[in-house]
This record gives C-alpha cells, sequence and structure tokens, in this order.
C-alpha cells in the first residue's frame, strides 16, 4: 500500500518551517563530547574572536547534539545531514571544525553512563583510522572548507602535537593510520574507499552535467559499506537544475511526510526568510536578515545586539545584483523554475491552518486519480469562504514499479467526506478510474449535487469531468487560479503534499490560455493535487454561478477519518 493522507485533519508542510532542526536534545549523545573537544582544543582563527578558544554558537551546539543522536541500541539516529544556510552564515568554518572533530574527537559509542542526567549519558572513543573526506565536483569547492581546516590546526599548533597529526594543503595525515584529505576526482576515482565521514561541499553546484550526481551516489556507496556518514553543506538552488542539493531536500521532505521506507534519516538545517518578505521594504527585509543571520554571533556588533545586516541590505538593494540570486544566497530559498507556475513563497503567504470546515457549509470537491504513474488527489473547496482544502493524496511508491494506489482507501474517503460534509458539486477526471466516476460514486451520491460534472454530456453526467475533453476550459481554469493564488484571493490549509504538487507544477500554454503540466513527461515529481486545488476553484465558480439554492441539510457532527 502506497503511503498515503487520507485525514481530514491538516497535516503541514515541511516547506512552512522557517528553521528545520528537531526541537530540544535528545535523549542519548554523543555530541557532547564532541563540543567538549572542539571547545578545548580549537582556537578561532579569524573574526571577532580571532586567536580566543573556538565556541559553538547556540544552533551549532544544537545540530552536534542531533548529528551524534543514537538510540538504546548505539545506532545513529540520523546517516545523512544537511546544512542549508545563507552565504556568510559560517557552513564552511563548521564543516571544517566538524571534519577535525570526526578526525580526532571521542565522538564513537564507547559506553553508556546512565548515571548523567545531561550531557548525552554517553562516553565516546575516537574513530579508529579515520578517513575524512571533504569532497566537491571542482577543487575551487573545498577551497573555503580545507582552509579552515588548516587554520584550525595549523602546523606547530598544541591539536597538531596532541593528536600526532601531519598537515598539508590538501591532506592530513595522523598516527598510525587516519587520513583527512580533499576529494575532487570522477566518480570512478572515488569508488571504493569506506570513508569514515565525508563533507560534501556546496551541493547547489553538484548537477549531473559536472558528474556531481554520480559522484555523491558514489560516496554514499562507500559510506554505506562501513556505516558510515555524510554532511552536505549547500546554498539554495535553482530548481529543476537536478542538483544533489535539491535532491536531498526532496528526500528529507518525503522523509517528514512519512514516504520513506526504512529507519535511517536525514538531519536537516536551514534557516529560511518568511514567504511574506519583501525585499523592497526595508523594515521587512531587516526582520527577515537579522532572522536568517540570527545565530551568526560574528556579525553581532555587541552580544545582546541583532547581528548587523545593513552590509546584506545593500548588496541585495545594489543594480548589479539579480533578485533571483538575493533569493537564493541571503534569503536561503530556492528561487523557481523560471517555468513555474507559482512561487513557493506566493502559495505559503495564503496559508491559514486554524481554519475549520463547518460540516454544515457547502463545499466542494475535485478529484484527480492514476493507477500507478502519477499521484491520486482530493481537494476541497468551501463555497463561502473559498477555502481550500486537502482530503487525501495517494503516491505510489516511485522504488516499486508494481506499487499502486489502494482504490478502496480512496473509496473510503470520498465515502466519509460525503457522510461528514455537505457536498453540493464533485467532478472527478475520469481517466483509469471509469468504474468509480461513471458509476460507483454517482449511484451513491448523485442525489446529494446540486451541480453536476457534465450535465449536458450523453447522458448526463453527475460526478465524471472527462479532463481531456476540457483542456481549453481547464486552461482558462488555471490562468484564474494563479491570479487567485498572486492576489491573495483565498487561504488554504498547508496540505504539505499539495504543497509540493503546487511546487511542482510548470506553466505550459495551450491556445490563448495557459495550464499546467509536469516538468517533463516522466517527471517523478507529481502535480495532480496541484491540478484538484485548480479543479476546486473552478468547480467552486461554477457553483456560485448556477443561481442554484444550497440549503442546509447535513448533520452537524465533525469526523475525522483516520
Amino acid at each position: 500500500m502506497p503511503p498515503t493522507s487520507t485525514s481530514i485533519a491538516v497535516v503541514s508542510s515541511p516547506a512552512d518551517r522557517l528553521a528545520t532542526l528537531p526541537p530540544g536534545e535528545p535523549k542519548f549523545t554523543l555530541g557532547y563530547e564532541g563540543v567538549k573537544w572542539a571547545h578545548t582544543w580549537l582556537i578561532q582563527p579569524n573574526g571577532p574572536r580571532a586567536g580566543q578558544p573556538f565556541r559553538c554558537t547556540f544552533d551549532q551546539f544544537r545540530f552536534l547534539l542531533w548529528w551524534y543522536a543514537i538510540d538504546e541500541f548505539g545506532e545513529w539516529l540520523f546517516n545523512h545531514a544537511v546544512r542549508r544556510l545563507a552565504k556568510g552564515s559560517g557552513k564552511s568554518p563548521f564543516a571544517g571544525v566538524l571534519a577535525l572533530i570526526e578526525f580526532c574527537a571521542p565522538v564513537r559509542l564507547a559506553r553508556f553512563d546512565l548515571r548523567l542526567d545531561k550531557e548525552g549519558r554517553c562516553r565516546g572513543k575516537p574513530v579508529d583510522m579515520p578517513l575524512v573526506q571533504i569532497a566537491a565536483t571542482a577543487e575551487s569547492q573545498t577551497i573555503n572548507t580545507m582552509r579552515m581546516v588548516r587554520a584550525f590546526a595549523p602546523k606547530g599548533s598544541e591539536v597538531v602535537r596532541e593528536f600526532h597529526l601531519d598537515p598539508g594543503k590538501t591532506k592530513y595525515y595522523k598516527l598510525p593510520e587516519g587520513t583527512l584529505e580533499v576529494i575532487t576526482s570522477s566518480a570512478t576515482a572515488a569508488d571504493g574507499a569506506e570513508g569514515s565521514f565525508t563533507v560534501a561541499d556546496e551541493t547547489e553546484h553538484w548537477k549531473p552535467s559536472n558528474g556531481g550526481v554520480e559522484l555523491a551516489s558514489t560516496l554514499e556507496d562507500n559510506l554505506a559499506k562501513s556505516g558510515s556518514r555524510m554532511l552536505e553543506t549547500s546554498n539554495a538552488w535553482v530548481p529543476g537544475a537536478e542538483t544533489v542539493a535539491e535532491g536531498t531536500w526532496d528526500a528529507w521532505v518525503a522523509q517528514e511526510e512519512g514516504r520513506t521506507r526504512g529507519e535511517t534519516r536525514i538531519l536537516y538545517d536551514a534557516r529560511l526568510a518568511p514567504p511574506d518578505t519583501d525585499m523592497t521594504d526595508p523594515e521587512s527585509l531587516r526582520s527577515a536578515l537579522e532572522w536568517i543571520y540570527g545565530d551568526c554571533d560574528w556579525k553581532r556588533p555587541t552580544p545582546d545586539a541583532p547581528p548587523n545586516v545593513k552590509p546584506i541590505m545593500e548588496r541585495i538593494w545594489s543594480p548589479r545584483a539579480r533578485p533571483d540570486d538575493s533569493k537564493r544566497k541571503y534569503l536561503n530559498w530556492p528561487t523557481a523554475a523560471y517555468d513555474a507556475w507559482v512561487t513557493l513563497e506566493e502559495w505559503k503567504k495564503l496559508t491559514d491552518s486554524t481554519v475549520v470546515v463547518d460540516p454544515e457549509e457547502p463545499v466542494v470537491l475535485f478529484f484527480d486519480g492514476s493507477k500507478s504513474k502519477d499521484a491520486t488527489a482530493l481537494v476541497g473547496c468551501t463555497i463561502d469562504a473559498g477555502h481550500v482544502f486537502t482530503l487525501g493524496v495517494w503516491e505510489p511508491d516511485q522504488n516499486d514499479p508494481l506499487s499502486t494506489v489502494d482504490f478502496a482507501d480512496v473509496d473510503r474517503v470520498v465515502m466519509e467526506t460525503f457522510k461528514n460534509y455537505r457536498v453540493v458539486a464533485f467532478f472527478a477526471d475520469v481517466r483509469e478510474w471509469e468504474q468509480f466516476t461513471l458509476t460507483t460514486w454517482p449511484e451513491r451520491h448523485k442525489a446529494d449535487l446540486k451541480v453536476w460534472a457534465a450535465p449536458q454530456a450523453r447522458p448526463p453526467q453527475s460526478v465524471a469531468w472527462d479532463m481531456r475533453g476540457h483542456s481549453y476550459e481547464f486552461a482558462k481554469a488555471s490562468e484564474a487560479c494563479h491570479a487567485e493564488i498572486v492576489e491573495q484571493g483565498f487561504t488554504h490549509d498547508g496540505y504539505s503534499a499539495t504543497t509540493r504538487h503546487i511546487a511542482n507544477a510548470r506553466r505550459r500554454p495551450y491556445r490563448d490560455a495557459v495550464a499546467i503540466g509536469k516538468e517533463s513527461p516522466d517527471s517523478p515529481r507529481k502535480i495532480d493535487a496541484a491540478v484538484c486545488v485548480i479543479g476546486a476553484r473552478m468547480v467552486r465558480r461554477i457553483v456560485m454561478g448556477s443561481g442554484k439554492r444550497l440549503g442546509r441539510s447535513k448533520p452537524t457532527k465533525v469526523i475525522v477519518l483516520k
């Protein structure tokens, strides 16, 4: 059975989070061991605290606690991590610190110490024969991180003497059998090395065209053989470029939505500007940047002052700065693909997860179904307020070619929706769902419907609305819905899968209108819930223009579908 969400209760989107680290701290972690080692042995090489002992910022500290979190059996909670932060947020210096922690610190479990109420309840030991790799598709991408490794552990330093390190420009040795090195070779050359830890630097630049995707796959295969792990550093990416950074984001969203198999997980650390940030408004931009750089202690003129973001504001406003670059670099937003239907920020502005749909309020439904290749979705829209809410999204497992949508579960949700809401119109695409749209659902529900889907068809259809015969009508509906989104003309529940499908939708010209489509016919990025949003808004307009009286007749009890 494919992972689905069939509850009327709201499932908020991971993409709506402005900070993505888990809250609190784990019960068991070796992170305290890593922090204590770094604070003891590393000296800050630059910035306002140059020459003083290195100190983690609050978010860096929390990241280390979660990155080194283990369960009661000593297994890692996370096997992959991402630090996606705005330009100037200290990604490379911290990646250098983490590389040295993996190289020297006691961050592998020696024993549990349950006598400790805090400090992770664990005692650690150093990694045996550490092989730490700083990887990128070009040497220029590794310069910043390796430069910080050399700055934190220079020749003649106390940490070098204490841990018997032999520093070089692109490689460090540690007696008896440890190596920290830069990897910039091809995926073929990298194959086979059983690394203990890898920093994948600037993965927003790792693409199929430069071998980045193949290199990432090879490195992860190498790590899997030894049960080791990888940290990615990245800025926001250009959507649709098939970068490793975007692929990892998609994987994390799938994880947070419950669409993944297995128990290994991704730890994602990002700070994003609020979606209503206006780069032309000084107060809006300043507030967003102070949030984005809120953990950057080195940007504060005094410890209690907000970060100084004026230079970044001036850079954003420079005539030489491109707005899309500024959004990616400083607001940490992936800029929309050139042919995106709407931007993710435009859609997020409409989110209102506090709306509770009154069971007596007239609502309309739109359904778009598939058996296996695409997703299946059911979306509702209230008549009075026009609020859009998702009733279910079913997505076959992309890794299983035999995975199909659970027809019975979809039918169950449709039936429960009619029990719990006063549905006055229900339009459903026909293809691959002929039995339900032409027979099962009309026989069961047509008496409830005030407006039929295709009353002029032969024979008239109460539910079936074949999109193959309504392409132009749907294209015009797409244009109307696009305008409503841009003008903030309605609200929605923030349902995670629907948000993702909206972000995947691309503009597709059709005659004198613009419809939506997938980025390519075989793309795994689904848009079916976006189709249903457009359809539900269209059906609402049809019902409102029909002149039908929509009396109140449904029971008031709300049943949340399980």
